[in-house]
């Protein structure tokens, strides 16, 4: 199976809600990935709120062109929830 996003919502201090085509869901936070220059835009709140699921790429993009693959989002919120159980 390829996986993908099939829902993505912008949510406060730059985290994401995101819904897998694996069933898997949750929110992942963002804060320290956003470096350099285009993903460095993002910490400016209206643009990260721009996020938005891509019809075709099946992944998170934003209006400044920038995207992220499914699966480094899926690794960060299964990495992210490792943490908070711990």
């Amino acid at each position: 199976m390829i996986l993908h996003t099939t829902e993505v919502m912008p949510l406060p201090n730059y985290r994401l809600f995101l819904r897998f085509n694996s069933g898997q869901s949750g929110e992942v936070n963002l804060a320290d990935e956003l470096e350099g220059e285009v993903f460095g835009a993002l910490r400016d709140p209206a643009l990260f709120a721009t996020a938005s699921q891509h019809p075709v790429m099946r992944t998170v993009v934003w209006a400044n062109g920038a995207d992220l693959a499914p699966e480094f989002l899926f690794e960060l919120l299964q990495g992210q929830r490792q943490q908070q159980a711990a």
